[in-house]
């Protein structure tokens, strides 16, 4: 074979591999695409844990005479307790508990004003109904979930979340956030599209630390702080596979309760 020939084969055999490896890298994305599509759907028709129409959205837990803390909790179905049947099993009522138990011994006045599947664009509305009334102390905000999963703009939930948190320390309520949890963490959405909302959450995350600290409030970031046990342990989530079961809103808790703690002392020098 002369140089001429063995220059055309080595050219059409490139040619061949350069389109082979186009349409596989073609065909992956495709493929993937459709795998995504289809666990997306499955994961979006499952039969989710819903709201207790029994838990009360308002409870005052520790002995009288106590120093009253009034707390008021914002955000998705993680602010409402979803996942659990029992007041004392709520992100709210472990919290409460672990403040009227503690070293302060407060008597906490417990509410919510949080909305199952919420995202950070309705934090507007939950915001002017947590100051109607007597205006609380502390609020706690939990959000970002629903934002992660619909994949939207990090900037955008953040900037949501930043204005709520901007009018709440305006009207001299301290501020706690806890950012979106580990999403990769979750049974209920199956690989690889949980490593793309773990992916999403993460991001959302980042962003809302920076624009909470902005507006002043403090952060606990519960991805990091909670989502290796979370992975660990299936026991922290609910029957669904997605929200947490009262051992999940207890780790919650106890990763909360120091910027809890640190927020009701605030008050309490004013």
């Amino acid at each position: 074979m002369n140089e001429r020939s063995a220059r055309s084969v080595t050219s059409g055999l490139a040619g061949r591999l350069g389109r082979a490896a186009a349409f596989s890298l073609l065909a992956g994305t495709v493929g993937g695409a459709a795998v995504l599509a289809g666990e997306a759907f499955v994961a979006r028709h499952r039969r989710y844990a819903q709201p207790e129409l029994g838990l009360a959205l308002r409870a005052t837990v520790g002995r009288a005479g106590a120093p009253p803390l009034r707390l008021v909790l914002l955000g998705d179905s993680s602010a409402l307790g979803v996942g659990v049947e029992r007041l004392e099993d709520t992100i709210g009522g472990q919290l409460a508990n672990l403040l009227a138990e503690g070293p302060t011994g407060r008597r906490v006045q417990l509410s919510s004003v949080g909305v199952s599947g919420s995202r950070s664009t309705d934090l507007a509305t939950q915001v002017a109904r947590a100051l109607l009334g007597e205006r609380p102390d502390v609020a706690l905000i939990l959000i970002g979930a629903n934002d992660a999963t619909g994949l939207r703009r990090p900037s955008d939930a953040a900037a949501y979340l930043g204005a709520a948190v901007h009018r709440l320390r305006e009207a001299r309520v301290e501020v706690v956030v806890g950012t979106c949890p580990d999403l990769g963490a979750v049974r209920a959405i199956a690989p690889p599209l949980r490593q793309v909302v773990g992916w999403s959450g993460r991001r959302v995350a980042r962003a809302q630390t920076t624009a909470v600290l902005q507006a002043g409030g403090s952060v606990v970031d519960l991805g990091t702080e909670t989502g290796p046990v979370f992975r660990a342990d299936a026991g922290t989530l609910c029957q669904d596979g997605f929200h947490p079961s009262a051992d999940g809103y207890r780790v919650w808790a106890h990763a909360l309760l120091p910027a809890i703690v640190a927020a009701a002392a605030a008050t309490t020098r004013r």
